[in-house]
């Protein structure tokens, strides 16, 4: 599963510096594919869908910080846990029971954005 930011979130912005795919965002801000990954140009995501790394993406939320679906890992190929949650001073890091993936999944999708690791 990827993991979500629930509308508990303070806006500390404590779970952004420590994503290592770059899938934190404050809200209202652009993302893109290529951010903190060795994405760029057009590419095909491990889900089948087609994009372009460098064109930056409408904010998943507007108000509070945000995690991008397709970036996160839930830390795996990194970390023991995912480093959000471990830092969240309000435990609004959790799963999104929305996207559920294996870890095999999400180990494939780290290796994708991260092939020199």
């Amino acid at each position: 599963m990827a993991i979500i930011i629930t509308d508990e979130c303070i806006n500390c912005g404590a779970c952004e510096p420590e994503c290592p795919n770059t899938a934190i965002y404050e809200g209202a801000d652009d993302w893109r594919y290529k951010d903190g990954t060795s994405l760029e140009g057009s590419i095909v995501l491990p889900n089948g869908k087609e994009v372009d790394a460098d064109e930056p993406q409408e904010p998943v939320s507007d108000d509070l910080y945000y995690i991008v679906p397709d970036k996160c890992t839930e830390c795996k190929g990194f970390h023991d846990e995912p480093q959000c949650a471990a830092v969240c001073p309000v435990d609004c890091c959790v799963p999104d029971e929305d996207v559920e993936e294996t870890e095999e999944e999400l180990l494939a999708k780290q290796r994708f954005m991260h092939p020199e690791d």
